[in-house]
């Protein structure tokens, strides 16, 4: 199972390889970070998970929702971590160094979601993709300042996802 790097610890340390996106659109040049419950071509997705990382294998397709932003033109620097399985809302995974949350970094980031809101208000990514069941798209950017967004159930494609609920 990859560690974490960077000052935040947002970031899984996996080897960074080129993701494809369109080199125009509505997000142009805004740097996109991807939770790992999201396939992203060529890389394994752990789900905050060491053995679930050791037995997938690399994912052949992105997941549509990611997809979709990259072929509006963001241009992918990462995925991040989450909370084991998705299944917390604090943003505190046993497995790796804590995410920091920069807007205030005494407090927790906030979960499940929580290496997306920390590389986000950290200046790390411009927009992230994170999953919320329950609040864990809203908890982090609640505690990070930022704005989170829970579509309607349905509204996203959830094909190349880990499934929660």
């Amino acid at each position: 199972m990859p560690g974490t790097h960077g000052p935040l610890n947002a970031f899984l340390d996996l080897r960074q390889m080129p993701v494809a996106n369109a080199e125009f659109g509505l997000l142009a040049g805004l740097r996109l970070a991807v939770k790992d419950i999201y396939d992203v071509a060529g890389y394994r997705t752990g789900c905050g998970n060491p053995r679930k990382f050791e037995q997938a294998h690399a994912a052949a397709r992105t997941a549509e929702a990611v997809q979709l932003i990259l072929d509006a033109g963001a241009r992918f620097v990462g995925k991040t971590q989450t909370d084991e399985l998705a299944f917390s809302l604090f943003g505190q995974n046993s497995h790796f160094a804590f995410p920091v949350n920069a807007a205030a970094p005494d407090r927790v980031t906030g979960g499940s979601s929580s290496g997306s809101a920390a590389a986000v208000v950290g200046g790390l990514a411009d927009i992230a993709v994170g999953s919320d069941t329950g609040g864990s798209i809203r908890a982090p950017a609640s505690f990070c300042g930022l704005i989170g967004l829970r579509t309607s159930h349905g509204r996203v494609s959830l094909e190349g996802a880990m499934k929660l609920a």
